[in-house]
């Protein structure tokens, strides 16, 4: 009969160090999305100067290939849970590796599908025709591009989930440096050579990803753990595809809700007039930027929490993901304060319009306490994602943002911009408290019975090894 190896518990005391080491695990992350987001914002602005109907096509594209990615990351993120809980354990984590890299390729492929049939979803949603007329191979190198990520994706989740987070701003950086460097190549030309215009910018997309994702992988093979193992996918086992897919499909069906509640938002912002739907686009990054921050330090909790699941510590990971809070709070105050004191360069830097500013400007504190209750309410959900408990969140985000897209209509007719994003923080404030309450409640069901403390036992099995040794009479 084989021996139980028994966890040991975590060398630390809960708490200490506990903050140190998230914003260590986690700037790296929140430097990578950073890069992501401003490497964007170069493709919108090459394209921009080359030509408004490239500029038109792309935007479309992009309206399915952006949620197609991110409900793609949200799915992986399920992997995290897995390896972390394996981080010790080689023969037990290469099987969750390989199996990740199957669950990248399936979600891929839906993924890919999706954002090749965006000249079908833009001819039933009435684009013009003009603007479908330029896509051309855009959406099949898109589509390329988004299998390719998924399959990048596998291996930054177990990078992450490792608490390796420096190979995932390797891969990330070197991914967007070799997009913006071929954007400006592909799209508009350099010297005698004249560019392939929108089609330039599907290519740089493309070669983005696959630089991205080889690093990625390269760097899997770095950690001690996973030296000398073989990773290649082997075949697909699909109860283990199913347990991955437990976890993650309920992460990537909450990204979705609140993509489409977002969706929802700009309309209403947009009947309220031209002025409130721009500076309400504007608000929205400026609160993706900041909660990015929380996204990240999330992710960093994972490992974080997992020795002290190993051992059912609940103590412990309470304390994870009370570190996480103080991170992401600080973070989001941080760079808060930041737009508060350079208000009116950033906003410069985002319209010149003096009445999309001054709208800014008086919504910036709701766009702050916004920014500050969704990190919250990302953090306690990454907590959850730790214990492999996601479906708690689903329903949350269905019924907190179910109601804010039955609301957003109503409330900015009657009350504007305003009306909306004080429905938003409510949405969010009780998004928190759910998220919160769960986690408490989720955690503290890991706890086993009460019973005799962790010291009483030691005690009694220090004197029991004391006790001389005695003949049992059938011996």
């Amino acid at each position: 009969m084989g021996l139980t190896r028994e966890a040991a518990p975590p060398s630390d005391a809960p708490g200490r160090g506990m903050v140190g080491r998230t914003v260590t695990t986690a700037l790296p992350l929140y430097l990578t999305m950073l890069a992501s987001t401003v490497g964007g914002l170069v493709d919108t602005a090459v394209l921009g100067r080359h030509a408004t109907a490239s500029l038109a096509a792309f935007a479309l594209t992009m309206a399915v290939y952006v949620p197609a990615t991110a409900t793609i990351a949200g799915a992986m993120r399920g992997v995290m849970p897995f390896v972390a809980a394996h981080d010790d354990d080689p023969d037990a984590l290469v099987p969750v590796v390989r199996d990740s890299m199957w669950l990248g390729i399936i979600t891929g492929l839906l993924g890919a599908l999706a954002v090749g049939a965006v000249p079908l979803i833009g001819l039933v949603s009435g684009v013009p025709q003009r603007t479908l007329s330029e896509l051309g191979a855009l959406p099949l190198l898109m589509a390329a591009s988004v299998l390719v990520a998924a399959v990048g994706n596998s291996a930054t989740s177990t990078l992450v989930g490792l608490g390796h987070s420096k190979p995932v701003m390797r891969a990330g950086t070197t991914g967007t440096a070799a997009a913006v460097v071929l954007s400006l190549t592909l799209v508009n030309g350099i010297g005698s050579f004249d560019g392939f215009g929108l089609i330039g910018a599907g290519i740089a997309m493309l070669v983005s990803s696959l630089i991205s994702a080889s690093v990625a992988h390269w760097g899997l093979r770095r950690p001690a753990v996973l030296a000398g193992r073989s990773l290649s996918p082997g075949r697909p086992h699909a109860g283990a595809l199913i347990r991955l897919a437990g976890v993650g499909v309920p992460l990537a069906a909450t990204v979705l809700i609140k993509f489409a509640v977002l969706g929802v938002l700009a309309i209403a912002a947009a009947r309220a007039g031209t002025v409130s739907a721009a500076a309400h686009s504007i608000a929205v990054s400026l609160a993706g930027l900041m909660f990015t921050a929380a996204v990240a330090i999330g992710q960093a909790i994972i490992p974080l929490m997992a020795p002290y699941l190993k051992v059912k510590d609940v103590r412990g990971m309470r304390a994870a993901v009370r570190a996480g809070v103080t991170t992401a709070l600080g973070a989001v105050v941080l760079l808060g304060v930041a737009l508060a004191v350079l208000r009116m360069p950033v906003l410069s830097f985002f319209t010149h319009d003096p009445d999309v500013r001054h709208t800014l400007v008086a919504l910036l504190p709701l766009v702050l306490l916004v920014a500050l209750t969704d990190a919250l309410q990302a953090v306690f959900g990454f907590g959850l994602v730790a214990m492999r408990n996601t479906v708690p969140s689903l329903l949350a985000f269905a019924v907190c943002y179910g109601l804010l897209a039955l609301a957003a209509a109503p409330l900015s007719a009657q009350g504007g911009l305003r009306a909306l994003w004080l429905a938003l923080l409510t949405a969010n404030t009780l998004l928190a408290i759910a998220q919160a309450s769960f986690f408490h409640q989720r955690s503290g069901r890991l706890a086993g019975p009460p019973g005799p403390s962790r010291d009483g036992r030691a005690r009694r099995h220090s004197a029991a090894k004391r006790r001389p040794l005695t003949r049992s009479h059938e011996e």
